[in-house]
């Protein structure tokens, strides 16, 4: 990938380009989709409680690992010192506005929705070992503690990256929410080059840390609140499954962002042709990858014949479940593997949207796939996919924009520190913070 730094700027000039507010209408968009998935959510309590509480959760499986996956790639930018993605990367950083209210969100489902969602609340599993794992109050603790420890972490990454921007750019305003929280990042801060040393050891630790979490603690998470849906199944393989899912989608959906801000911001001297061709090439790897573990795991479980693990897969390409099971493997997979083979169609931002696009919905799909088959059962003609589905879809689509609007209002857009500083190249070596002097190698 492509290591240049861009154009030569100064640091206010950095931060000035990215700085353009986010639209009233943007925000007025958001919140009338919440409001709408509100009104949905609360009319189906009454009227089909089982249907809105697994929309909601299939809902939550989508947009939370997706938050939590773009995370844990900015921890990777660091762990490998990546400069291609400085222009881009605060865009993911913004992911983690949304974990937050997913973590309330959970809450929600495992205390006021769970024997709506789950099986295990009135069915007993089938062997003793899952009556163990899915004893409620264990479940409960192991669910909630594992996410707030991802949701932790998460938050505290992203606090030193903006810490950063904000502390080397005194005089910037952002928005008001966020007052309190910019004066203390700038409280104590010291001089530049210390600082940006000091950050970046902490943020070497602590990257480490965010991948090793997001590894397993989704893995758990997948286990509990995905595959655990069906009480006679398991795959050594869904958690990685699972949660790669999340990581392209989490690649796809900041191609998309980029554009998106590189139009609203004007900014073509900082968002360039190189980070769509970067970006296309990471979704169609992620991609592949994503594909290879798809038919790895059906592979083994179709050539092993056990009934107590194909039973999954045919429940979902039989009846109502096929088409939709079909639908999301084409947007997935097809379309964006085949589509982006080519530099022209990475680079072109109709086409790269387009691609992306697919895989989002298809993927938003393959939750609904997750969830609904393992609930419901056979299903004779049509699934149950409607009104209620696209009600919740659009109370997390207001939910996460909102917040996602919110946090870029908020802090600088850009890294300009790593973009500007005299000392940014430094970071490529370790540095002791204390001395400045260079580390050997093997420390």
């Amino acid at each position: 990938m492509s290591h240049s730094s861009g154009p030569t700027m100064t640091r206010q000039e950095a931060v000035s380009m990215t700085s353009k507010p986010i639209s009233a209408r943007v925000y007025s968009m958001t919140v009338a989709l919440f409001a709408i998935g509100v009104i949905t959510f609360i009319a189906g309590l009454f009227m089909n409680p089982d249907r809105v509480w697994r929309a909601f959760h299939a809902d939550w499986l989508f947009f939370t690992v997706l938050s939590s996956a773009g995370i844990t790639f900015v921890a990777v930018q660091r762990i490998t010192t990546a400069r291609w993605s400085r222009e881009v990367v605060r865009f993911l950083e913004g992911y983690v506005a949304f974990l937050p209210v997913a973590l309330v969100f959970l809450v929600l489902t495992v205390l006021a929705g769970k024997h709506h969602v789950f099986n295990w609340t009135h069915e007993t599993p089938p062997v003793p070992e899952k009556v163990i794992y899915f004893n409620p109050t264990f479940f409960t603790i192991r669910v909630l503690v594992t996410f707030l420890i991802v949701t932790a972490i998460s938050l505290w990454y992203v606090y030193t990256s903006v810490r950063l921007d904000v502390g080397m750019n005194p005089e910037w305003k952002g928005a008001s929410w966020a007052e309190g929280l910019r004066a203390r990042m700038r409280k104590g801060f010291g001089e530049e080059r210390r600082e940006l040393h000091s950050t970046h050891q902490l943020q070497g630790y602590l990257s480490i840390f965010v991948c090793l979490i997001f590894g397993f603690g989704w893995s758990v998470l997948a286990w509990d609140l995905s595959m655990g849906l069906s009480l006679h199944f398991q795959s050594a393989l869904y958690g990685w499954w699972f949660f790669m899912g999340g990581w392209l989608n989490a690649l796809g959906l900041l191609a998309i962002l980029s554009i998106v801000w590189r139009n609203h911001l004007g900014n073509y001297e900082m968002i360039r042709e190189n980070h769509f061709h970067d970006l296309g090439k990471l979704v169609f790897a992620f991609t592949a990858f994503w594909g290879y573990l798809t038919f790895g795991q059906y592979l083994v479980i179709w050539y092993g014949n056990l009934g107590e693990e194909t039973h999954f897969m045919r429940l979902r390409l039989i009846g109502g479940w096929k088409v939709i099971t079909l639908t999301s493997v084409v947007l997935v997979f097809v379309f964006p593997f085949f589509g982006l083979m080519g530099r022209a169609a990475k680079v072109f931002r109709p086409t790269l949207a387009f691609f992306a696009g697919a895989s989002l919905v298809g993927m938003w799909l393959m939750r609904y796939i997750e969830v609904y088959p393992s609930t419901y059962g056979e299903v004779v003609g049509r699934a149950p996919f409607g009104g209620w589905e696209i009600g919740i879809l659009a109370l997390y689509v207001g939910a996460w924009g909102w917040t996602y609007a919110k946090f870029m209002d908020a802090f600088p857009r850009v890294r300009a520190t790593l973009l500007t500083s005299p000392y940014r190249d430094e970071v490529q070596i370790p540095v002791d913070p204390e001395t400045l002097e260079p580390l050997p190698a093997h420390e």
